[in-house]
C-alpha cells in the first residue's frame, strides 16, 4: 500500500471508532469511553497485520461488530468491548489472561466465549454441527452477551461476503438460516433477524432473491404513494385527538415474502400485504394501553378490520417482551393493510430486543431478562440422554414458534408455542405434572391428549401417580420441553426392563445350563439379529423373546450354529447362508410422516443409512421420496435450503410394533367378575386397555375387549391368565 492509501485507511479507521462512541444507545461515561479506547488500541494493534478478503484493514470488522451492538442492539460498554476484542485471543498473540488483566473478568468471560464458538464452527457434518450448537448454547447460561454478539458478528459477516468464494457463502448462508435466524427471533432481534433472513436467502437462493427484489425496488413507489394516501385518510382523526405520533411505512421482507409465495402458492403480485403500516405513539407507561385501543378505535372507523387477524400483544405480550397491537384493516383501492400500533417504549423493546425491555424496567443488570427462558434450556442442554440433531431440531420448532396463550383452571395465564397440545401444557406448568397425566380437560370437557389448544382455552391437567409416558405420547407432543421429557421417562423405562431382563435371562439360561456371560450375551444378540445387549435385556424383560425361543437358541448353539458364532464375534458381517434383505425386510419397516405411512423410497448413496439409522426423507424433483441419514453431509444444506420438502421417517423394528387385538370372554356372572377382568389386564405393564365393553343376560354375562400388545406371547399370557378367573368360561380372539 502507498503512503497515501494508508493515511487515508487510518483517517477512515478513526472515523468508524468516533461514530461508534456516537451512536452507542446507552449513554457512556467518561470511564466507559476510556475503556474503549484501550479496547479499540488492543484491537488495532492485535490485529494491524491482518487483512479481510475484501483486501481491507482487519480492524474495520470488530469495530463494524461493536456498532452493531451498540446501536441495533443497543448493549452497553462492556459489551462494547467485548465486540472490539472478539477475534483478538483466537487469531492473534493476545491471550485470554491478557484480556482480563486489561478489562476484568466479565470481559475476559464474553471474549472467551466467543472464542470457544468461533473453533466450533463450519463443520460440514451435521451430527457435529448439531453437538457443536449444543455446546455453544451452553455459553449462555454463563453470560446472555455471548450469543448476542456472535449474532451481530454473524450479522456483519453476512453483509460483506461478496468477496468469499460462492461455496463458502452457501454454508455460511445455511448455517445463518439453520441457527442464527431463529436465535436472534428469540432474543427479540427482529430487525437483525429480518436482514439474517433475507442475506440468507440472497447466497442460498440468488435468483429468487434477486426477482423478488427488483420487483419490490419496482412498486416501490406506488407504495409510498399507497401509504401516504391511507396515513393522510388517518390523521386528521388522530390530530383530533392530539395525539403526538409518527406514521411509518414498512415493507415485508424478501425471505417473508418468499415463505408466502411458497406457503400460499402464489405469485409476487397475488401476496396481498407486502407491506405494513406502523404508528407510533408518545406516551407515558400508565396512559399507553389506553392510547394504543384509541388510536385502534380510529383506525377501525374509516377502514373495516378482519377480525380474524387482530394480534393484542399489549395485554399478553410474547415471550421475547415484543408488545403491539396488530390489525388487518380493507383499505383504499379494496387492499389489505396491516397496521401496527406501539408506544415509543414498545418500539424500541421491538427495534433492540432484551437491552431495550430491562432499560425501561431499571434492572441493575446491563442485560437481564431471560432467565425463565434459560432455565428451561440449560435443562434440555443438560439431558445427555437426548441426541444433538434431535435437540437442534426440536430446539428450532421453540425458536421460530408463534404464541397462543392458554389459562389454568385457577384464572394463571401460560404462553405456549401455536400448534400445542393439552400434553405439552402439562409439561409446560412441570414436568411431574406432565408424566404423570392422566387425561385433560379443556374448558371443561374431557379431551384427547393430542386435542391441539387454541388461545384463550382454560385447560386442566387429571393426573394419577400411577400414569406413566408410552410411546405414542411422542405423537402427541410438538414442544422440545415435552419431547425430551417423554424420551428420558421411555429410556428410564426401558432401562429398567432390562435390568429385570437381564436377571431373568440369567435364571433361564442356567436352567438350560448355559452361563450368562460376554461371549453368550454376544451369540444371542446374533441369533436374535438385534443390535445391542439393552435391546436384548429389555425384549426378555417385557416378553418379546420366549422360552421356546431360549430353547431354540440353545440347540443351535450346541450344533450346527457353533462355528457360526465363532466367525460371528470374529467378523461382524453376515455369513452368507442369512439373507440381509430377508433380516431387512422382516424385522425393519421404513414409514414417513406422523401417519407412519410406507411409501416407496430410494436410499440415497451419500450418506447410505441402514435400518436403524436416525433417518429424513427428501422429496427430490425427479427421482421422488430420497432417505438421508440426519448426519449425513447435505442434510443441514438440505434442511436450510428445502425444509418444505423434509419428511420425518424413522425405522420400526417390527417385534417392537405394538398390534391391536380384540378379545371376546363369555362366562357365568358374579359380583366382582369383571373387577377381576380388568386387574388382570391392568395388572400387565406391557398391555395397554383401550375399550371395555361387559353385557349380562339372565346369569350369562358377554365382554367385549379392545388391548394394545406388543407381541402373541404377551396376548397368550393374557387370554390365560383372564381363563384362570373363576366363572370364566370362554376367552377367544377375533
Amino acid at each position: 500500500m502507498t503512503k497515501a492509501a494508508i493515511i487515508a485507511e487510518n483517517k477512515e479507521i478513526a472515523k468508524e471508532y468516533k461514530e461508534l462512541l456516537k451512536i452507542s444507545y446507552r449513554t457512556l461515561s467518561a470511564a466507559d469511553k476510556k475503556l474503549i479506547r484501550s479496547a479499540f488500541d488492543v484491537a488495532v494493534d492485535a490485529h494491524k497485520n491482518q487483512r479481510r478478503k475484501s483486501g481491507e484493514a482487519y480492524i474495520f470488522h470488530p469495530i463494524a461488530v461493536a456498532k452493531i451492538v451498540a446501536s441495533e442492539i443497543g448493549l452497553g460498554a462492556t459489551s462494547i468491548i467485548a465486540a472490539l476484542l472478539h477475534d483478538v485471543v483466537e487469531d492473534t498473540e493476545y491471550g485470554l489472561a491478557d484480556i482480563e488483566q486489561m478489562f476484568g473478568e466479565t470481559v475476559a468471560r464474553i471474549v472467551d466465549g466467543l472464542t470457544k464458538i468461533s473453533a466450533l464452527e463450519y463443520d460440514s457434518n451435521v451430527s457435529l454441527q448439531a453437538e457443536n450448537f449444543r455446546k455453544m448454547l451452553l455459553t449462555l447460561n454463563e453470560d446472555i452477551r455471548v450469543i448476542i454478539i456472535k449474532i451481530a458478528d454473524r450479522l456483519h459477516n453476512m453483509q460483506t461476503m461478496d468477496s468469499m468464494p460462492e461455496d463458502k457463502q452457501v454454508k455460511i448462508a445455511s448455517e445463518t438460516l439453520y441457527i442464527y435466524a431463529p436465535m436472534a427471533h428469540r432474543i427479540g432481534l427482529y430487525n437483525i433477524k429480518t436482514e439474517l433472513e433475507d442475506l440468507g436467502l440472497k447466497y442460498t437462493e440468488p435468483e429468487v432473491y434477486n426477482d423478488i427484489l427488483s420487483k419490490i425496488k419496482d412498486s416501490k413507489e406506488e407504495q409510498d404513494q399507497y401509504i401516504k394516501e391511507f396515513s393522510k385518510v388517518l390523521e386528521k382523526s388522530l390530530d383530533d385527538e392530539k395525539l403526538d405520533y409518527e406514521i411509518k411505512g414498512r415493507p415485508k421482507s424478501i425471505f417473508s415474502i418468499r415463505r408466502k409465495m411458497i406457503t400460499q402458492s402464489v405469485s409476487f403480485d397475488e401476496v396481498y400485504d407486502k407491506f405494513a403500516v406502523r404508528i407510533i405513539y408518545k406516551s407515558d407507561t400508565e396512559s399507553e394501553k389506553f392510547f394504543a385501543w384509541k388510536i385502534y378505535s380510529i383506525v377501525t372507523d374509516h377502514f373495516q378490520p378482519n377480525p380474524m387477524r387482530l394480534r393484542d400483544w399489549i395485554s399478553s405480550p410474547k415471550s421475547t417482551g415484543y408488545e403491539a397491537l396488530h390489525i388487518t384493516v380493507m383499505g383504499l383501492k379494496g387492499r389489505w393493510v396491516e397496521v401496527q400500533i406501539r408506544s415509543e417504549r414498545m418500539n424500541e423493546i421491538a427495534e433492540k430486543g432484551y437491552a431495550a425491555h430491562y432499560k425501561y424496567k431499571n434492572t441493575e443488570k446491563e442485560d437481564g431478562g431471560l432467565d425463565d427462558w434459560l432455565d428451561k434450556l440449560q435443562e434440555t442442554l443438560q439431558n445427555e440422554e437426548i441426541n444433538a440433531v434431535d435437540f437442534v431440531e426440536e430446539f428450532k420448532l421453540n425458536l421460530y414458534a408463534k404464541e397462543i396463550f392458554v389459562f389454568t383452571p385457577k384464572g394463571d395465564l401460560y404462553s405456549l408455542p401455536k400448534g400445542s397440545t393439552a400434553l405439552d401444557f402439562g409439561f409446560h406448568v412441570h414436568t411431574e405434572v406432565g408424566l404423570h397425566t392422566r387425561g385433560t380437560k379443556v374448558n371443561g370437557k374431557l379431551v384427547p391428549l393430542s386435542h391441539e389448544l387454541k388461545s384463550g382455552d382454560q385447560v386442566e391437567i387429571i393426573t394419577s401417580a400411577k400414569s406413566i409416558p408410552s410411546a405414542n405420547w411422542l405423537n402427541f407432543v410438538v414442544t422440545g420441553r415435552a419431547r425430551s421429557k417423554i424420551k428420558s421417562s421411555l429410556k428410564a423405562e426401558q432401562k429398567q426392563i432390562a435390568a429385570d431382563g437381564k436377571i431373568v435371562l440369567a435364571r433361564k439360561l442356567r436352567s438350560l445350563k448355559i452361563t450368562l456371560d460376554e461371549r453368550t450375551i454376544n451369540q444371542l444378540v446374533g441369533y436374535f439379529k438385534i443390535k445391542t445387549s439393552l435391546d436384548l435385556f429389555y425384549r426378555i424383560g417385557a416378553g418379546i423373546i420366549t422360552n421356546p425361543m431360549l430353547k431354540d437358541y440353545a440347540a443351535a448353539r450346541s450344533n450346527k450354529f457353533v462355528s457360526f458364532f465363532k466367525n460371528r464375534i470374529r467378523k461382524p458381517s453376515f455369513p452368507e447362508e442369512i439373507n440381509k434383505d430377508e433380516l431387512t425386510f422382516k424385522y425393519d419397516q421404513l414409514v414417513f410422516g406422523k401417519e407412519e405411512e410406507k411409501l416407496d423410497y430410494k436410499i440415497s448413496s451419500c450418506c447410505n443409512p441402514i435400518p436403524g439409522d436416525d433417518v429424513f426423507g427428501f422429496v427430490t424433483v425427479n427421482e421422488g421420496l430420497r432417505v438421508h441419514k440426519q448426519n449425513c453431509p447435505n442434510a443441514l444444506q438440505l434442511q436450510s435450503h428445502y425444509n418444505y420438502r423434509i419428511m420425518p421417517a424413522k425405522w420400526i423394528d417390527s417385534t417392537q410394533q405394538e398390534f391391536k387385538a380384540n378379545l371376546v370372554i363369555t362366562g357365568i356372572d358374579a359380583i366382582g367378575l369383571v373387577s377381576n377382568v380388568t386387574k388382570v389386564i391392568s395388572n400387565n405393564l406391557h398391555i395397554d386397555m383401550k375399550t371395555v365393553h361387559f353385557d349380562s343376560d339372565d346369569g350369562i354375562f358377554t365382554g367385549k375387549i379392545t388391548v394394545i400388545v406388543k407381541n402373541k406371547s404377551i396376548l397368550d399370557n393374557l387370554v390365560k391368565n383372564i381363563k384362570k378367573i373363576n366363572g370364566i368360561d370362554k376367552v377367544t380372539r377375533v
